[in-house]
């Protein structure tokens, strides 16, 4: 065996350069070397990129349980299924933090992404346009294809008393004459206009937006232009629903409003289709001279006066129509069949128009 010498040249034992470590801090050691891959196993997790290879929208149902919540994002495709996401929500803080609505998911957005998303709130908002004009079943077919109400459900709200009542509006009026009074309903306030909602709002809040919006115009209206009328706010969006009906031609809005005040004031009736078509509840059809006779609350054929309520929904050119109408003398107007109408202040020349434009 070799020995080093000092410095006097005694043979000394060899220098040992590394001494072995006692058992504990080898238990150690090695405790914290899996412990770091185990945080390196999971963080990897945590922040890698999920297998989304597009923006995704993944509606969570309110109620759900965080079970359902994975169960929804793995069948949607973000999130691939794995222990350490429940893991990665209870050592985060989101395990009972995480909130119901529709979200727009990223592409190859990673579990912590995901949990921050879901426990933000920041839902995911669906643009949707209500045309001037449309009627309440037209509304409720629009949101349900946009998956925001079921249909059926949507249209009990808005025709319930208990909706009319909970938003301040009108109760429908009774006709001048048979038959019976209408319902309430919504109809003529769900304003028409491009609207943001999320899966998952209420039918209340959704109807309770578009009749806040209604108001607004109204009463923006009814400072600018004043109303002489005589018409109640109900009267007024009744009318102007017919007028939105009638021409989507915008100089003509004025003008066959003032043709129904004329009627109106010598108290003539309304005789218009499209009170008819809304009573009847047939949209799809040519009206027959059978339905003109057919008795509803809404048939200005029958009854006098306006209709109990609005037939439709009409927008701010068609309200502004009503509040400050074209003062002429004309009693009638007939389709020209090309989107414009030809007026007439008497029968006889009203008569020759129907002759020369509908019945060629």
């Amino acid at each position: 065996m070799d020995f080093d010498r000092d410095l006097s040249g005694r043979d000394v034992a060899p220098r040992r350069f590394f001494r072995p470590l006692p058992l504990v801090a080898l238990l150690l050691l090695l405790l914290l070397l899996a412990a770091g891959g185990l945080g390196g196993w999971f963080w990897s997790y945590a922040v890698g990129p999920g297998p989304a290879g597009e923006e995704t929208l993944v509606y969570i149902p309110p109620g759900s349980s965080f079970r359902a919540i994975e169960r929804e994002l793995a069948a949607a495709g973000v999130l691939r299924p794995d222990r350490r996401f429940a893991w990665l929500a209870q050592a985060g803080g989101w395990r009972g933090r995480l909130l119901a609505g529709e979200y727009a998911v990223a592409a190859g957005a990673s579990p912590r992404e995901l949990l921050a998303l879901l426990a933000s709130g920041r839902t995911h908002r669906r643009a949707v346009t209500i045309p001037e004009g449309a009627n309440i079943y037209q509304v409720a077919a629009l949101l349900a294809r946009q998956q925001l109400v079921d249909e059926q459900d949507f249209l009990a709200y808005v025709g319930s008393p208990a909706a009319v009542e909970r938003l301040g509006l009108d109760r429908p009026v009774a006709p001048s004459s048979p038959p019976h009074p209408a319902p309430p309903s919504l109809e003529g306030w769900l304003f028409p206009e491009t609207y943001l909602f999320t899966r998952g709002q209420s039918r209340a809040e959704i109807a309770g937006a578009m009749v806040s919006q209604a108001r607004r115009v109204l009463g923006e209206l009814l400072a600018e232009l004043g109303n002489d009328s005589g018409l109640n706010e109900l009267e007024i969006m009744t009318l102007a629903s017919i007028v939105e009906k009638e021409t989507g031609r915008a100089e003509e809005r004025a003008l066959i409003a003032g043709v129904f005040f004329n009627r109106l004031e010598r108290r003539m009736r309304l005789q218009t289709d499209p009170t008819v078509i809304y009573g009847l509840q047939s949209f799809d059809r040519r009206l027959t001279r059978e339905d003109l006779r057919t008795p509803t609350p809404y048939n200005t054929y029958v009854i006098f006066g306006l209709p109990p309520g609005p037939i439709a929904n009409p927008g701010r050119a068609a309200i502004a129509a009503v509040l400050r109408p074209e003062t002429t003398n004309y009693l009638y107007f007939v389709s020209r069949n090309d989107g414009s109408h030809q007026f007439s202040t008497n029968l006889r020349d009203h008569n020759r128009a129907v002759n020369r434009y509908q019945r060629r």
